[in-house]
């Protein structure tokens, strides 16, 4: 899952990163209302994390571009605002979601993740292929009975190919979903996040790799 959250308040914001990162999703961060467009405008994301009072351009501007540009990004309003009527506010200029701060990040995660689900194509809540399960809330990975412990990145790709239903993922889809922006395009990290997720599975051997194309399940 790509995410993108826009906080003025640093430390929030680069605290909020590093738990969705834990959770094994790909996270962007801006401090402005002007870089969240400019973001939005260059990356499919399946979220945003937007604080709602924001310097250069209001968050509630940016919530209003994307639902004006007909985006499948969902909005979640994350903010200090937290009366009745600022959230019905909030929710009728076009946001999915609305969570007051403070708030427990357990919430936000479960909140971002079910906001995810409704940005792509409806699928159940566990993935299961040729004798894996993935259970996304969970982060459990099951392979034919046996439990497979996965670190954030390995999970985040093996999501990506479960989702993908059997078709074919590029190098470049997967550095779209579960990298950030400060991923080097050229780097091979693709190729030793599946080698090592390869191994990790077992035999036999269930990703394959379609030269010249990508990867699938």
């Amino acid at each position: 899952m790509r995410v993108l959250v826009v906080e003025d308040e640093q430390l929030l914001a680069e605290a909020v990163a590093t738990g969705l990162r834990r959770e094994a999703m790909a996270v962007d961060v801006v401090y402005d209302g002007e870089a969240a467009l400019q973001r939005i405008a260059v990356n499919d994301y399946d979220v945003v994390v937007l604080d709602r009072d924001l310097p250069l351009v209001h968050g509630d501007d940016v919530c209003r571009s994307v639902v004006e540009q007909g985006l499948a990004t969902r909005v979640i309003m994350l903010t200090a605002s937290g009366d009745i009527s600022d959230r019905v506010e909030g929710l009728e200029i076009g946001a999915d979601d609305y969570l007051p701060k403070p708030f427990a990040f357990s919430e936000l995660v479960a909140r971002v993740r079910a906001l995810g689900r409704r940005a792509t194509v409806p699928l159940p809540p566990i993935l299961e292929r040729a004798g894996i399960s993935v259970d996304p809330g969970r982060r459990e990975v099951i392979r034919d009975g046996r439990p497979v412990q996965l670190a954030p990145k390995e999970f985040a790709v093996l999501e990506v190919l479960m989702r993908a239903g059997g078709a074919v993922v590029s190098a470049e889809q997967l550095l779209e979903k579960a990298w950030d922006e400060h991923t080097d395009p050229f780097t091979n990290v693709v190729r030793v996040t599946v080698m090592t997720l390869r191994r990790k599975l077992g035999d036999p051997p269930v990703i394959v790799t379609v030269p010249g194309s990508g990867y699938r399940i």
